[in-house]
Parts: C-alpha cells; sequence; structure tokens
C-alpha cells in the first residue's frame, strides 16, 4: 500500500481526523478528512472514554469515506499539560571491530534513554532525535555506515502522564484503531504554523483551542519550552453567555458573527436583539458591549501565555516574536494588535492556505501529525477489511502491549 499516515487530533470541542501523504514534490497531500464535534474533553482531559471513542470513529468514518479505504491505525495528539520534555545527551562507544556505526549502536543508545528515569505516574511516550555526533563531529542525521569511535545524540525525551495517555489508548482502541504513536500537540502544530528560520531565531507559538491553550517556544532549532493553560476560546462564549445572560449557543453565533476583539475597529456599534434566558423576552444590547467582553477574555489568555513563557526564558530572547494559531480565536480579527501590545514583540496569525484541503485552523494539528510522522518515516495501516472486523481485533488485548510495541516502533523508526 502507499506510505498514508493518519493524523487524529482530539480536541476539547472537537475530533479532527486527516488521512494525507507526502507526494513527490514534498507537498502535503490531503486523502480524507473528518470532523466531528464533541464534549468528552475538558481542560485537555479526556472525561469521557465513551463520548470520545464514538466522536473519533465519526471523525475516522468520514474521513474514509473520502478517501476510498479503510483505517487500521493512526497516531493520536497529546497536550502539553499531560507531558514534560527533557532535552537529553546520550553517548556509546561504537561497537563494531571496524569502527562503522550500526543500527546496533543506535539501538543501544535508545534502551539507554529508556531506561532514563522519569518522575512517578509518566512514561517515556517518544525520543525525537535533533542530531548526532560522531568523534565531536556534529549536524549529523543519518551516521549508519560512517567511521567512528564514540556516538553520540542529542534527542527530545518526551514523557506523558501514563493515566492521560491510557485514556488516549483506550478511547483510539474503542473506536476500533490501534494507536502507532502519540505526539505532541507542539511539533505537530509548529510542523505548520512556523517557519525553520523562526525556530532558528527564536519564536513563541501560541495555539488557542477550545477549552485549552498551548504555548511553545523554539530556539536554535529546537524547543525550548512547552506547556498549557486551561482556557480557551469555549471561554469567550461563556463569558458572552453570561455575561448578556443568554445560551450558549447564541453566544456563540455572535462571536463567530462579528469575529472582533477590539472595540476600536467597530464600524458600525449598532443595537442587536438578544435573547436574555432570564427574562425570556428579548432585550437589545450594543454590538462593543459584545466585543468589549471578547477583548477581555483574549487578554486574559494572552496575558496567561506571557506570564507562561517568562518562567522559562526572557521575552528578548524571542527575535521572530510570536505566531498565533488555533480555531480558538484565530478567526478574531484584533488578537494580533492584543498581542503585540502584551508581548511588546512582532506577531503574525498563522496562515494554511498552502495545504489544499486542510486551510483552516482546526485541521493545523492534525496536518501537522502527517508532516511530523513523514520527517520520521513512521506511517500507519491501511486495508480493504470492513470495519466490523477491525473492532473486532482491536479488543482482543492488545492495549496492555502499547508501550512494548511503541519501543519496537522507535527502534524501527531509525532504520528507514
Amino acid at each position: 500500500m502507499e506510505e498514508i499516515i493518519v493524523g487524529i487530533d482530539i480536541g476539547t470541542t472537537k475530533v479532527c481526523t486527516l488521512i494525507g501523504k507526502i507526494d513527490k514534490n514534498d507537498q502535503l497531500q490531503i486523502l480524507g478528512r473528518g470532523f466531528t464535534l464533541f464534549s468528552g474533553v475538558k481542560k485537555g482531559v479526556i472525561v469521557d472514554i465513551e463520548k470520545t471513542a464514538e466522536a473519533i470513529r465519526a471523525s475516522v468514518e468520514e474521513a474514509e469515506g473520502e478517501a476510498n479505504f479503510k483505517v487500521n491505525s493512526a497516531y493520536v495528539n497529546i497536550y502539553g499539560t499531560h507531558v514534560n520534555i527533557i532535552n537529553h545527551k546520550e553517548s556509546t562507544s561504537v561497537l563494531s571491530d571496524n569502527q562503522v556505526v550500526t543500527q546496533e549502536d543506535i539501538e543501544k543508545m535508545l534502551q539507554s534513554i529508556e531506561r532514563l528515569p522519569v518522575s512517578e505516574g509518566n512514561r517515556i511516550i517518544d525520543i525525537i532525535p535533533r542530531q548526532y555526533i560522531v568523534d565531536g563531529f556534529e549536524g549529523i542525521m543519518d551516521p549508519i555506515g560512517m567511521s567512528g569511535l564514540i556516538l553520540e545524540m542529542e534527542a527530545d525525551v518526551v514523557t506523558g502522564k501514563l493515566t492521560s495517555v491510557q485514556n488516549i489508548i483506550r478511547s483510539v482502541e474503542k473506536a476500533g484503531l490501534e494507536v502507532d504513536g502519540i505526539i505532541t500537540e507542539a511539533y505537530a502544530t509548529s510542523e505548520l504554523s512556523l517557519l525553520p528560520e523562526e525556530k532558528e531565531m527564536g519564536v513563541i507559538l501560541i495555539d488557542v483551542g477550545g477549552g485549552i491553550t498551548d504555548v511553545s517556544a523554539f530556539k536554535n532549532g529546537r524547543i525550548i519550552m512547552y506547556d498549557s493553560i486551561p482556557v480557551g476560546g469555549e471561554h469567550v462564549t461563556n463569558d458572552i453567555a453570561i455575561g448578556l445572560r443568554i445560551s450558549y449557543s447564541e453566544a456563540d453565533k455572535l462571536k463567530k458573527q462579528y469575529e472582533l476583539a477590539l472595540t476600536t475597529l467597530i464600524k458600525n456599534d449598532q443595537e442587536i436583539s438578544v435573547y436574555d434566558v432570564n427574562e425570556e423576552k428579548l432585550k437589545d444590547v450594543q454590538v462593543s458591549r459584545i466585543i468589549k467582553i471578547i477583548e477581555a477574555r483574549v487578554c486574559e489568555i494572552l496575558s496567561l501565555a506571557k506570564k507562561l513563557v517568562e518562567k522559562y526564558e526572557n521575552l528578548d530572547t524571542f527575535r521572530a516574536g510570536v505566531v498565533l494559531t488555533g480555531g480558538g480565536i484565530s478567526y478574531v480579527n484584533g488578537n494580533k494588535q492584543i498581542a503585540e501590545d502584551i508581548f511588546n514583540l512582532p506577531v503574525r496569525v498563522a496562515s494554511y492556505r498552502s495545504v489544499p484541503g486542510a486551510a483552516k485552523p482546526e485541521y493545523a494539528a492534525a496536518a501537522g501529525i502527517i508532516k511530523h510522522a513523514a520527517k520520521r518515516n513512521m506511517y500507519s495501516r491501511i486495508s480493504r477489511e470492513t470495519r466490523e472486523m477491525r473492532i473486532k481485533d482491536n479488543h482482543n488485548g492488545k492495549g496492555g502491549n502499547y508501550f512494548k510495541r511503541i519501543a519496537k516502533a522507535i527502534y524501527s523508526w531509525f532504520s528507514m
């Protein structure tokens, strides 16, 4: 079969599935899309496995219908609140008699990294090499076949909260799929949102989702901080609902209708009618009142993001500034100006127009999962079998062996 990759983004308010591949021009080609609204996640935490599994199943089936084949496995995201990224350097003596680096040398280092002590309740879920060093020579991406005495690897070691990882795995497997791997949200989103030059210069990526905002920072080509805050776009909607005493659904429509976060951008501060759920009657409110509510929450989200970054690094060192993404506030005009005032840095809103079929911010994480996996020669399994066969197979106790499978997969990634 083709080298197909399936990316599933489990968000607070939706599940997005993309099926794709990298074409001969090194461009991301989307073959199938699925998008399902749901409410099985709160503040980035899966609170209802059944609901989450149902949403995954519906999203995958929609994508399968468009791609015209069945999916057996997928890569899935995990948020910053559940992971920790350790910058690690490992070294080993080259084992072969003729001092030529082999796959065995790499596997020896990976096994050493897997034995690194991590905090209780956490497990290593991914090892991402940044570079290899052979006898002091840096910048090597594939050392196999090179001559040397000492082989070193600089890598990002990703650890995840065991309970969070297990809930992700259970949800995906309950939907009838196996988990190929769990990819950190920041790595996925940055694949499409950030330029290589920005990652080198120093850049802050703020990904505002429905109920959680992921904040990551990159410098010298690598991630240097990653964390989350439990506030997102749905809190903006909730503020409007409470402030105007209207239903959540009407508040969401108003937010999407005006798409403004700055009162100075209002062109026509007209009165509109809304339904007061307490008084059970229509009432008139100024558009500016709605925008003030949105502005206050957007300011809070971005201010919290700033404080989070400042815990790790001085803002002045991020010469490429700030990049905003995510469906939570990406559509809202004025967020760029607010971010510039708060961070005192250049700000841009990420654009995905270069990805046909996945140009909306809601698809960014799933599309990024595909790009990230492709860079590491990691692929999913597809087939022509029926969905019923797949679900039956995936309930035969495979879930308990996930960490053994992922360890085996890590070794295979380096041998392709």
